[in-house]
């Protein structure tokens, strides 16, 4: 099991967090994601690693940014 916090810049609603979690709670083996829409603070948590580029894509389809 692993867990990351990532920061994601561009939310400002309930609609905002909703759609950044739909799109990170499709990538395989992602088991949980939490979205702090006041942070911008999105912690994922899935059975294995899973590559940094993978959630900005994911982040990215939602129309958001992943903070670098």
């Amino acid at each position: 099991m692993a867990t990351n916090t990532y920061t994601v810049t561009g939310m400002t609603c309930d609609h905002c967090v909703g759609a950044v979690r739909g799109e990170v709670s499709q990538i395989p083996g992602v088991t949980d994601v939490q979205v702090d829409l006041s942070s911008g603070q999105v912690t994922v948590t899935s059975d294995a690693p899973i590559d940094v580029e993978t959630i900005r894509a994911s982040v990215d389809e939602a129309g958001y940014e992943l903070a670098s």
